[in-house]
């Protein structure tokens, strides 16, 4: 009987891992690898990052991250996962500074578009991850659907449709934005 040895990769490793044209994530310590996003995702993501990051700018909250950022949520084995716009409350913001590496924290929010080939399974898990590690708000930008999904727990669960307008009142005042905008 042939046993597989499984070799863990590390936070440090991910950092360091060559740039081949695709974005890696772990998952206790599995690299995971996900291809470049497409036209409408990356759409999606920037017309999105752009409204809510002018919205914390102008209040000063904290800061957005853009895809790519890691997150690394446990150690030994190491989860970084990257979503698609994170954002971190100035309160949460080391003394030391934005890390130069991964952040090691859950950021405070975290946005997920769902690309073409993300199965329902795969945007179930990342929900789940995010709140387990102490995201206090998961959404999910929904194309397919044309509806954006706002998680506070796997329970808690708002669904703003095209004819509705976002409001995240509990971490973001004053914020607006209508769904019909980003699907134009």
């Amino acid at each position: 009987m042939t046993t597989a040895i499984k070799t863990l990769v590390t936070e440090d490793e991910l950092l360091q891992m060559p740039k081949d044209g695709y974005r890696y994530e772990l998952i206790e310590g599995e690299l995971r690898r996900m291809a470049p996003a497409g036209g409408e995702h990356g759409v999606l993501a920037a017309t999105f990052t752009i409204a809510l990051g002018y919205f914390v700018d102008l209040h000063d909250l904290g800061v957005i991250c853009a895809a790519e950022t890691g997150f690394t949520l446990a150690k030994n084995p190491d989860t970084t996962r990257a979503p698609d716009l994170a954002f971190v409350s100035k309160a949460r913001i080391p003394e030391t500074g934005i890390p130069k590496g991964y952040w090691s924290l859950a950021p405070d929010l975290a946005v997920e578009v769902v690309s073409p080939n993300d199965t329902y399974d795969e945007v179930e898990d990342k929900i789940a991850l995010w709140l387990k590690y102490g995201t206090s708000i998961v959404i999910i930008i929904n194309p397919r659907r044309r509806n954006v999904k706002v998680y506070r727990s796997l329970t808690n669960i708002n669904i703003f449709n095209t004819a509705d307008t976002l409001t995240l009142p509990d971490m973001f005042s004053g914020f607006s934005y209508p769904v019909a905008k980003l699907f134009r």
